[in-house]
């Protein structure tokens, strides 16, 4: 992942991109989880491979896996 995808302040305001284009994680990601494929998304960005696009995957899932929300007992429900 580290190697696909990169930060930087000076590049679509510090957002997290595939590298070497100005392509946002945060604009593929959804696009896969509604249901696009990867074969339409190389079609729409033809400057992306399929390891970028399991990148922005890989990069999104490590998110969530950092977030942690302590929940309340009363909260939780069956």
């Amino acid at each position: 992942m580290n190697e696909r995808i990169s930060i930087h302040p000076r590049i679509c305001h510090g957002q997290a991109c595939i590298r070497g284009t100005r392509i946002p994680v945060h604009q593929i990601v959804p696009m896969f989880a509604h249901g696009d494929s990867i074969d339409i998304l190389l079609a729409a960005y033809p400057s992306i491979t399929r390891q970028d696009i399991l990148a922005c995957l890989d990069y999104a899932a490590s998110l969530a896996e950092e977030e942690v929300t302590p929940l309340d007992d009363a909260v939780i429900t069956p």
